[in-house]
């Protein structure tokens, strides 16, 4: 199974109007006490004893949907959780099969009290699918939570948890693209990795004039059971708060925390053997860090022909993303796929989460339905058996990063042959800060490890009111790591470009 496929059914699900009115989901009449404590015992308890695989069985004529059959099954938007009661969310729900066999149990939590949400087949039209005997519990695969994001009277898709412990989220205007992850355990490691799954969640009731709600999780694999508490704020930029309690069963040599995994086919600097219409087609097109040095990075991202792992040594980062810097349509002429409006993700960790490193990971795909990007932060120490991990971290999804930066930007890497014995990289940027300096004092600085770098230019460029730095280094067969920015005298005006050149 690819990584893509975890999320590409829930994305091509149809979205239906919530207009009508219908019937809440009933809750089960015996309700318990929660609290946030809740979740965190109950991820204490399941460590401290051997793992427990989730339920997987379903009736024989759920067992092995196709794609187009499992698409088939949708949930009756008319009977959407608080569905009538004008409140600002609303909760639908996801059928199990296909890729989705593991069973989800769902709770709403009112007045102290958590209820679980009853699997009612009725609630779903099944196609050609029979529908199960009545009083089948199933549970569910997962769940989206719908808001009034772009008109006051239409409550679209905001966020799904749907597979795994993948979720994904859209600001306004914008469409599904890149996931985050509750946590990645493993990823790129020669052994294989571990993927940690969502067994239960907890939704808060709102308020009627609520602008967030509240979600609990309960995660749990082999290695490790965790806790979360999301706090989800729907706007221009759709904001989770992630508190999270990572509970391991033996020592994690490998987590990843606050991960996100996105797709980069091609684009301007990696077309090599590409035959196709578009100039670029990606859900993101690089990683930006900012550092606890200061220093402000972007990586553009590359399909490599082997398996690439990049590490950015850091102590207490102040954030890191996957972004989809390029908005422009005529970047991509894809009429369908709207890669100008995927969300960028920004993570920015809450307190000091001391040394360690921001990975990425870089896997080969002949194919754009294949996630094969990854990018997480890798703690220096291993997280010990039979404690305690807890961390607090904020994710943005919108058009950018949540601070504007004042420095300039690179806004565009392309990579050609200058001749038989060179390469030529062009790179834009944009920027304030480039239209209140002297023209006469940019310079650029290019540095290059197992290569020689020559012609570096630095010009205005007219169409786009910025920058351009170009330059050119002789072909080595080993990897070359570049680095390139744009200096006023002893002062940088730009970030900080970096890249791994593969021949």
């Amino acid at each position: 199974m690819n990584r893509r496929g975890f999320l590409q059914v829930s994305a091509a699900l149809p979205l239906a109007a919530a207009t009508a009115r219908g019937l809440l989901i009933p809750a089960q009449a015996q309700a318990a006490p929660f609290d946030r404590s809740i979740v965190r015992q109950m991820a204490r308890d399941a460590a401290s004893k051997p793992f427990k695989a989730p339920d997987s069985k379903l009736p024989d004529n759920l067992k092995d949907l196709d794609y187009d059959r499992y698409r088939a099954i949708r949930f009756l938007p008319d009977r959407a959780l608080w569905r009538g009661e004008k409140l600002p969310f609303e909760v639908q729900f996801f059928h199990r099969g296909f890729f989705y066999a593991n069973r989800v149990d769902i709770y709403e939590v009112a007045n102290g009290q958590a209820s679980k949400i009853a699997y009612q087949p009725e609630h779903f039209s099944f196609g050609d699918t029979a529908p199960p005997k009545p009083g089948i519990d199933l549970g569910f695969a997962g769940f989206r939570l719908h808001a009034p994001i772009n008109k006051p009277d239409y409550y679209d898709e905001v966020c799904v948890f749907l597979g795994a412990s993948y979720f994904r989220a859209v600001a306004k205007g914008e469409l599904y693209g890149l996931s985050a992850r509750g946590l990645s355990i493993n990823t790129g490691q020669a052994k294989g990795e571990e993927f940690p799954l969502f067994k239960a969640f907890w939704i808060e009731k709102p308020v009627a004039n609520a602008t967030s709600i509240v979600v609990h999780a309960l995660l749990d694999s082999e290695s490790t059971a965790a806790a979360y508490r999301f706090t989800i704020r729907p706007g221009d930029t759709t904001v989770f708060d992630v508190e999270m309690a990572i509970y391991p069963r033996v020592d994690l040599e490998h987590p990843g925390l606050a991960p996100m995994t996105s797709m980069f086919f091609f684009g301007p600097n990696d077309r090599i053997d590409v035959d196709d219409f578009r100039p670029s087609v990606h859900d993101s097109d690089g990683l930006a860090i900012s550092n606890g040095r200061g220093e402000q990075l972007w990586r553009p991202l590359h399909n490599p022909k082997d398996l690439q792992i990049s590490t950015f040594s850091d102590l207490n980062p102040h954030g890191y993303g996957l972004m989809q810097r390029q908005k422009d349509f005529f970047a991509y002429q894809d009429l369908e796929s709207g890669f100008e409006r995927r969300p960028s993700l920004w993570a920015e960790p809450i307190g000091d989460w001391g040394e360690g490193a921001v990975q990425l990971i870089e896997i080969p795909t002949k194919e754009e339905v294949h996630d094969n990007i990854a990018a997480f932060w890798h703690p220096k120490s291993a997280l010990q058996a039979k404690g305690e991990h807890t961390y607090t971290y904020r994710l943005h999804w919108g058009p950018d990063t949540p601070k504007p930066m004042s420095l300039a930007r690179f806004s565009r890497t392309a990579v050609g042959a200058k001749n038989e014995g060179s390469k030529i990289f062009v790179l834009d940027l944009v920027g304030e800060k480039l239209k209140s300096i002297d023209p006469k004092n940019i310079r650029g600085v290019v540095s290059a490890e197992k290569a020689k770098v020559q012609n570096i230019v630095t010009q205005p460029n007219p169409m786009t009111g910025g920058w351009r730095l170009s330059f050119e280094i002789s072909k080595e067969k080993a990897p070359v790591e570049l680095r390139a920015s744009l200096m006023q005298g002893s002062d940088a005006i730009s970030e900080v470009w970096v890249y791994r050149w593969t021949p």
